[in-house]
């Protein structure tokens, strides 16, 4: 919200300069984003009054002219601009000025003439003729500037003079005289050859001595329009120059003050909860709190006496009247349209709106000062003189101002006619009854609409407007009526139109005053302070809450206030936050700490950092085409995906039911990269169908990537082992052959499953060769998927503190043959299935196949380490349990010592 500190001053007087105002108001909860001085850029440009004019002596379209700038001696500046006259007031940049956009203007030569500035036009000083509609130049047709578009064919004759025919009434005929008029036309006297002529004119860019085209029969000088002619055969009668100012000021006197850039524009982060801040009046009462200044409000007054009744000219129905709390309406009758005065238009435009025509820039003016958002419709195009604020029909269709086509549903609240809809409520008015230039009768609409379904209806048709985004914060009811008061007191005092007595005010709801109890206690117990009662309800009703003994009332316009915490924010605020004073907390607290899931979460992350992985994050959405790149079968329910009702794009249209496409896509990007070694660890969620209510079952899972020449199968399964041990699970064996789907994204050879116990915890390997060229990569990637709910059931007991053994170990190295399908890990399990408790480790160190072992067979060597926790083992101890293991390796897998 922009807050224009010149329109402040109608409402409070502060003396205080942009930071001291910006950091007051922010201490006090309304909090300053940023401050602007509109004429920061703006320095050493002066209003000059032309005294002479002399054509460039080396230059067919330049001029020098002798400006009085308020020095002591004049100041001459060289133009290409024809719209000024001697006599004329103009903005003067000087020697060493500065101009909107960082535009630096010193003093040089143009063709040999010494030009000390340069005469200003409304687009350096950041204006357009919106802010000034005098300014608009209609140039006349310059004959001597004309340039044929074909020099063979040229429309009017090099040598032409006064009296020669241009075609039909329009003659040529050259300027005698050219004087201004205080309304900004010119009075000339033409020579048309056979006579004279005395036409007066609009166009600004005539000096004695040119030569015009002058329509006989309507007693008027031609412009390019009238001569049907293009702007490049008359290069320099532009609709653009110099701006003639026609305000009341002298040579010498600064710029600013004339255009408005003397104002300072403050930006303020409203919060949804204050609507009321949105408005002029609104921040004028928090200013005025904040530095205990006088607030004046102005009671709006309308005099009326339009001819005709309200009443008789127009009904109002309310159907939806659950949608519709409030509805106001008046009419205007007579209606001219045109500029704003330009108090109004410099309001406007500090406040960031452009100026259109007086009853539009009316209705734009009272929601900057009510923050009441208001319209107006044509009234004869309101058929059967009805207004009905009704839910529009399925399927209806209406063209908004902006000249866009929408078609409706119930679910929008509509302001329409007996046969039609001319509005969308709350939002933004229809075509069919615009505010034009032929306008007699006005109906301004000032209503209050329920928020969440104009903020509904907007998200729907994707058209967020300034005045939805004011009802969907929710508006007081009872300002509809005010702020149509003013909007007709300002059409009185523009004089735009004639106001019919009568006012139409629905009140679907009446909002009952709320009325609190003060409990100073409470508030400063809550506060940490201690405030005085008294001071309690100065700060209250300096905000123009209403103290009668413990009560309080509070303004309807404060909705946010709903009980004793929202009163002592109040107090706070104006108290002060940094007066309250730092104490010790008190009563009980809340401990902190982890989860046992974010626990886990962590205890993870740290081992797959310790071991070089990186952590990475990816988005949950993915597009349903990533299936397809991991080889899933087209039938499979992991497939089932949840889709995203509004996404991005196709690529992120589903939520994903598994991690590896995301992990997979990163292992790209770096392999593209060219990265040499790689390894990439995340904890992501995956989300499948068939939660309660239609949500996702979400999981989460440990995913690991790499690739690399020292990444492998063994490296990556070594790493699982590090996760598991770390974990301190136990029973771990890595298997095959369960036929999951998952794996068919998986290398054949090159996979295997994790289990611990009897739990599947997850699957790791290489990825299938189709897959990786699916991903545009030729080398060998890995992945690791691993089930955080499995591990967190795998996760063995906390480790209890054991003594180093007191007796030494014995230890025995045995080589048993074996068939080649029989694997290790089938091996160990044995050898501890079969110890009797002496048997503490088991170690591999060495297959082997060759000279000595069958076909078919393969030699496996173990160390054993044997120990007794109470006392030293003697060798017949230790060469029976050896014995045991044996005899059980030959029984169970027929595996003989060698």
């Amino acid at each position: 919200m922009n807050l224009s500190r010149n329109w402040l001053r109608e409402f409070v007087t502060v003396d205080a300069n942009d930071h001291d105002f910006a950091e007051a108001m922010t201490l006090s909860g309304s909090k300053v984003e940023l401050t602007h001085d509109l004429g920061a850029e703006i320095s050493n440009v002066v209003v000059g009054r032309i005294l002479s004019m002399e054509r460039h002596p080396d230059s067919d379209h330049m001029w020098v002219c002798q400006i009085d700038a308020g020095q002591a001696e004049p100041v001459q500046i060289v133009t290409g601009a024809w719209n000024v006259h001697p006599g004329d007031l103009v903005p003067v940049a000087l020697h060493k000025s500065t101009l909107p956009g960082g535009k630096k203007i010193e003093k040089g030569k143009l063709r040999g003439v010494l030009s000390n500035g340069m005469m200003c036009g409304l687009l350096e000083l950041g204006l357009d003729e919106r802010d000034f509609p005098y300014a608009a130049i209609t140039p006349a047709a310059i004959l001597g500037d004309y340039k044929p578009l074909d020099p063979a064919k040229p429309s009017i004759s090099a040598d032409i003079k006064p009296g020669d025919k241009i075609y039909g009434p329009v003659v040529a005929a050259k300027v005698l005289e050219c004087t201004s008029q205080p309304d900004g036309t010119f009075h000339t006297c033409l020579d048309t050859g056979d006579g004279t002529a005395a036409p007066d004119t609009g166009c600004p860019n005539l000096h004695e001595g040119d030569l015009v085209a002058y329509n006989t029969k309507t007693d008027a000088i031609c412009t390019l329009a009238d001569l049907h002619a293009q702007q490049a055969e008359f290069p320099h009668c532009i609709p653009d120059g110099i701006f003639v100012l026609r305000e009341d000021c002298q040579p010498g006197d600064d710029i600013k003050p004339i255009i408005n850039a003397d104002d300072h524009v403050v930006e303020f982060e409203i919060t949804p909860n204050r609507p009321d801040c949105l408005s002029v009046i609104g921040l004028a009462r928090e200013v005025s709190a904040t530095f205990g200044a006088l607030l004046t409000l102005h009671e709006p007054v309308v005099k009326g006496g339009a001819q005709g009744n309200l009443m008789e000219l127009l009904d109002v129905e309310t159907p939806a009247a659950d949608l519709v709390p409030r509805y106001t309406a008046r009419m205007v009758r007579n209606v001219k349209i045109g500029p704003s005065p330009k108090w109004m238009r410099e309001r406007l435009r500090s406040m960031g709106v452009r100026p259109i025509n007086n009853i539009v820039d009316i209705t734009n003016y009272v929601m900057l000062e009510y923050g009441q958002p208001m319209h107006a419709f044509d009234y004869r195009y309101v058929h059967g003189g009805k207004i009905i604020v009704r839910r529009a029909q399925e399927g209806e269709e209406l063209t908004t101002l902006d000249g866009k086509s929408h078609t409706l549903n119930a679910n929008h609240l509509v302001i329409a006619d007996e046969t039609r809809a001319v509005g969308l409520a709350g939002i933004m008015g229809g075509e069919n009854s615009e505010i034009v230039d032929d306008t007699v009768d006005v109906v301004f609409e000032s209503a209050c609409f329920d928020g969440a379904t104009i903020r509904k209806g907007a998200l729907a048709l994707g058209m967020r407007t300034e005045a939805s985004a004011k009802f969907e914060k929710g508006l007081d009811p009872m300002n509809t009526l005010p702020a149509v008061q003013r909007a007709c007191e300002l059409v009185e005092l523009l004089g735009a139109g004639d106001v019919v007595d009568g006012i139409i005010d629905i009140l679907n709801y009446v909002p009952q005053p709320r009325v609190l109890t003060l409990e100073p206690d409470r508030i400063n117990a809550l506060l940490g302070t201690d405030v005085a009662e008294e001071e309690m309800v100065r700060i209250l009703r300096s905000l123009d809450f209403q103290v009668e003994g413990n009560q309080v009332t509070v303004p309807s316009w404060r909705g946010d206030v709903i009980g004793m915490a929202d009163l002592a924010e109040e107090v706070a605020r104006f108290y002060g936050y940094n007066n309250i004073p730092c104490t010790l907390m008190r009563g009980q607290t809340t401990l902190g700490g982890y989860s046992d899931e974010e626990l886990l979460e962590r205890q993870l992350g740290s081992m797959c950092r310790t071991m070089g992985y990186d952590e990475i994050i990816t988005y949950s959405f993915i597009s349903p085409t990533c299936y397809d790149k991991i080889n899933w079968p087209a039938d499979y329910l992991g497939r089932n995906s949840l889709k995203i009702l509004n996404p991005l794009g196709e690529d992120t249209s589903i939520m994903r039911t598994t991690t590896l496409p995301s992990m997979l896509e990163i292992l790209t990007r770096n392999y593209n990269y060219r990265n040499q070694n790689v390894r990439l660890y995340e904890v992501g969620r995956t989300y499948a169908p068939g939660g309660e209510d239609g949500l996702a079952v979400e999981s989460k899972t440990l995913t690991l990537g790499a690739y690399g020449s020292d990444m492998d199968f063994y490296t990556m399964k070594g790493c699982i082992e590090a996760i598991l041990k770390d974990l301190r699970a136990s029973d771990v064996t890595f298997r095959t052959g369960s036929g999951l789907t998952e794996l068919v994204s998986y290398h054949p050879g090159r996979y295997a499953e994790v289990w611990v116990g009897s739990d599947c915890v997850g699957f790791f390997g290489q990825i299938h060769p189709l897959v990786a060229q699916n991903y545009g990569v030729d080398g060998e990637l890995y992945c690791a998927q691993l089930a955080l709910d499995e591990l967190a059931q795998a996760k063995g007991a906390d480790p209890v503190y054991t003594p180093l053994p007191k007796f030494p170990a014995v230890t025995r190295d045995i080589a048993v043959v074996c068939d080649e399908a029989v694997t290790v890990g089938a091996l160990e399990a044995c050898i501890q299935n079969a110890a009797h408790g002496l048997l503490k480790h088991v170690t591999l160190f060495d297959i082997y196949r060759g000279k000595g072992v069958e076909d078919g067979k393969k030699s496996v060597a173990f160390n054993l380490t044997l120990r007794a926790d109470d006392r030293s083992l003697t060798g017949e101890e230790a060469e029976t349990e050896v014995q045991h293991i044996l005899a059980a390796l030959a029984s169970e897998l027929g595996a003989t010592l060698r």
